[in-house]
């Protein structure tokens, strides 16, 4: 990856300029912006400088299950029976796991450690950088930013209005703008940010690749983006539980989202917890952290059509939502079992042990 030179600024993100060509007050929180999309046809051609970085070796099903294109996967992801099919379904879900989300997603999913390595990538080096937190939620990726980052120069984005309420409340991000807003629709100028981070989020996104292209519009030129994220599991059951849950992609359909939206020197950086086997094998919530880099200035070069869902708008079939709760239930379960499981058989057999390969 090429050093990225950061560029010093003063003040505070900027909000995209509304229809009426006035600038919306920093503070003040509404719907988001409209979108700013073409219709048309999806044209993209892969990067020659995309390159996939990791400190593992994926075995070759995971390799071979994971190439398709970002066009193929975004077909699969409207027929995928997933417990959240919509924004408003997760800003109810997390009504009640923001209660709880620190003391039992982080321990297991997201631990401080994991959080550090994963944001070695997006060089967060200068404390000038103007930096976005996309999908922020309670804030914990946040307070790591704010570790080398002035907490004024850091925008807190979530669509979940309990989520930043927990954030709101924390010490170390005081100073921090927050924000409620949507992440396929950013309410930022364009070229306005440093670095882009989003932890956590993207497996709630209905358009992925819609969301990624926003991130591109959003950095300047030299600026970078990372997600962090899960990743799909290889073997079958948990490969069953992660689908029925929520989106776990691969490896391969980050590389192409960020290609496809105009990233070069895509790189993608595997972490999970010291304790963890598996993390390829069985998924993780946060299982790879991935960046690229912003070449050009302006928008995203794919063209996209209207957005597949609007935040405002939900039709759901009462008894094919039961049938979602009760599957994506289990399946969640499922996957806060799971660490536990790891731990335990790490206190046992450690990684390090005589049989650590054979369990």
């Amino acid at each position: 990856m090429s050093m990225i030179t950061p560029v010093a600024m003063n003040n505070k993100m900027s909000l995209r300029t509304s229809s009426l060509g006035q600038r919306a007050p920093f503070q003040k929180i509404g719907p988001a912006a409209p979108s700013r999309v073409s219709l048309g046809k999806s044209m993209w051609t892969p990067s020659p400088s995309v390159r996939h970085l990791s400190d593992l070796v994926s075995d070759q099903n995971h390799r071979n299950s994971s190439a398709c294109s970002a066009e193929s996967y975004s077909r699969d992801l409207s027929s995928a029976p997933r417990l959240i099919q919509h924004k408003n379904e997760a800003k109810i879900f997390y009504m009640f796991l923001s209660q709880v989300y620190d003391y039992i997603v982080n321990p297991g999913h997201w631990t401080v450690d994991m959080r550090d390595e994963a944001l070695l990538p997006a060089k967060l080096d200068d404390k000038t950088l103007k930096v976005v937190d996309v999908g922020g939620g309670t804030g914990f990726c946040t307070q790591g930013i704010v570790q080398t980052v002035d907490p004024t120069n850091v925008t807190l984005l979530d669509q979940s209005p309990h989520q930043l309420a927990k954030a709101r409340k924390k010490s170390d991000l005081q100073g921090v703008t927050i924000l409620e807003g949507d992440a396929e629709d950013l309410p930022f100028e364009t070229d306005s940010a440093d670095r882009y981070v989003s932890a956590g989020s993207i497996e709630y996104w209905p358009e992925p690749q819609r969301g990624i292209c926003e991130a591109y519009r959003v950095v300047k030129p030299g600026g970078l983006a990372c997600i962090i994220g899960p990743v799909h599991p290889t073997y079958p059951l948990s490969r069953t539980f992660a689908d029925l849950w929520m989106l776990f992609p691969t490896e391969q359909e980050y590389i192409d989202w960020f290609t496809a939206a105009g990233f070069d020197e895509v790189t993608v950086h595997r972490i999970g917890p010291k304790w963890y086997r598996g993390v390829r094998r069985h998924g993780l919530i946060m299982g790879c952290s991935v960046t690229g880099v912003k070449t050009k200035a302006g928008e995203s070069p794919l063209i996209l059509g209207p957005k597949a869902e609007r935040s405002e708008k939900m039709n759901t079939n009462p008894v094919a939502f039961l049938a979602r709760l009760v599957l994506g239930t289990t399946a969640g379960f499922y996957y806060f079992v799971l660490p536990v499981y790891m731990w335990f058989k790490n206190l046992i057999w450690p990684k390090t042990g005589p049989l650590a390969d054979k369990f």
